[in-house]
């Protein structure tokens, strides 16, 4: 079958479960899309999203496009419960050594976003263009050290909150 988030072709309450990864932002009418995942779910509805309001981790400084990306894109927490009905919205900390490709699994490990394969499996980095300059700096400051040194807090821990948030109906 073949359809869109905006108009599922499925009756109500058909599965007991559903869930959308990462995908929320790229759907033409959000609002719709979720309401139709509520009408097509029985059971809870999971949602592994972006906070737009979360303070933006390294990366920003570099390639500050990204941030007014997500602030145009994301929708925000309190939306869920609007278009879902009653939420509850838990973080979701990335491990150090993520191994999915979206946009923060990479926050301990800066290099790969020099890796233009890497960057290739990024919605942002596709929408948002040219990014030569700030990954230009960004090799540089890995070059000499300075990322290093700026975030040096970063590089001991096991898991960060890049703002990722898992909002489940109740």
């Amino acid at each position: 079958m073949q359809g869109s988030a905006e108009d599922l072709p499925f009756d109500d309450q058909s599965f007991d479960a559903s869930m959308a990864i990462l995908t929320v932002h790229h759907w033409a009418n959000q609002e719709k899309g979720l309401k139709e995942m509520r009408r097509v779910t029985r059971g809870p509805v999971v949602i592994l999203t972006f906070d737009p309001s979360h303070p933006w981790f390294w990366l920003a400084d570099y390639i500050p496009e990204l941030v007014a990306l997500d602030e145009a894109q994301m929708p925000v927490m309190t939306d869920y419960a609007a278009w879902l009905g009653s939420v509850e919205i838990s973080p979701v900390p990335i491990p150090h050594d993520c191994s999915d490709g979206f946009l923060s699994a990479y926050w301990r490990r800066p290099a790969a976003y020099l890796d233009p394969n890497i960057r290739a499996a990024m919605s942002s980095f596709w929408t948002v263009g040219d990014v030569s300059e700030g990954l230009e700096k960004l090799a540089r400051d890995l070059e000499t050290g300075a990322w290093a040194q700026r975030y040096a807090e970063l590089l001991n821990l096991d898991a960060y909150d890049c703002g990722y948030r898992l909002a489940t109906t109740t």
